[in-house]
């Protein structure tokens, strides 16, 4: 099933998911990171079990539902999500704050867009905890203020610097790069891999084009040079394929 595109025997590149769902005003785009390896065994990564592209449209209303022993976070950069659960209560996930779903034995919650509100493109991201059946919590708070064409660490292993945290070895990066800007991806730890997806705009990588919604895949990388050829969002994960991943999410198994 992958489509990979292998380059220089480095970067793994895949184009925009074909991995579709649309449930009437809500649309899913489900990227596998695992799928970015020219031969599959995972549709996930080690503990990066998957990320959703999730459309709403004003007026949607996704109804109560469970998710056990996935860590999920909200990713929002523009427009507003709406959350509610049987124990926090009422949030609202935009571009200044984060919301991360320790889901552990379970957790309850639903999501709704109002009419009133914009359009909403967004990514809820699945890692696979250490262990199941952990205790459920939500963390909800404002993100680190963003300065332009520098990475923002966001969430990163239990006991981490980040402001946010999963159960288990993945970190999270985002920058919004304005044009003709010059970085490189967030050195990993050594024998994690990096796995990247732009959300918006078209970047050079080592110089190899990604245009929006395609990703990359570079093994234990050394330094990678991102170049913007236009204003671009992108996300960075670092991940260790080796750590150990309970498979009983009820998204990301």
């Amino acid at each position: 099933m992958s489509t990979v595109e292998v380059i220089n025997n480095e970067i793994l590149k895949a184009p925009r998911t074909r991995i579709i769902q649309r449930q009437g005003p809500f649309t899913l785009h489900i990227n596998l990171p695992g799928f970015n390896l020219p031969e599959p065994s995972d549709h996930g990564h080690g503990p990066l079990a998957l990320i959703v592209e999730s459309t709403l449209e004003p007026g949607t209303h996704i109804r109560l539902h469970e998710h056990t022993n996935d860590e999920i976070i909200s990713w929002v950069p523009g427009g507003v999500m709406r959350h509610n659960d049987l124990t926090v209560g009422e949030l609202v996930v935009d571009d200044r704050h984060l919301m991360v779903m320790n889901a552990g034995s379970g957790f309850w919650h639903e999501e709704r867009v109002l009419s009133s509100d914009p359009y909403l493109r967004m990514l809820q991201i699945f890692v696979r905890p250490r262990a199941a059946d952990l205790e459920p919590r939500i963390q909800f708070g404002e993100m680190p203020t963003g300065r332009p064409n520098e990475w923002r660490y966001l969430f990163g292993p239990e006991n981490s610097d980040a402001p946010f945290f999963v159960r288990n070895d993945v970190k999270f990066f985002d920058i919004r790069l304005s044009n003709g800007s010059v970085t490189a991806l967030p050195p990993p730890p050594k024998g994690w891999d990096s796995y990247f997806y732009v959300f918006t705009g078209q970047v050079l990588v080592d110089g190899i084009p990604f245009g929006e919604a395609e990703t990359g895949l570079i093994r234990r990388p050394s330094r990678t040079v991102v170049s913007a050829l236009e204003d671009s969002v992108v996300v960075c994960f670092s991940i260790n394929p080796n750590a150990p991943v309970v498979r009983l999410g009820t998204v990301g198994k």
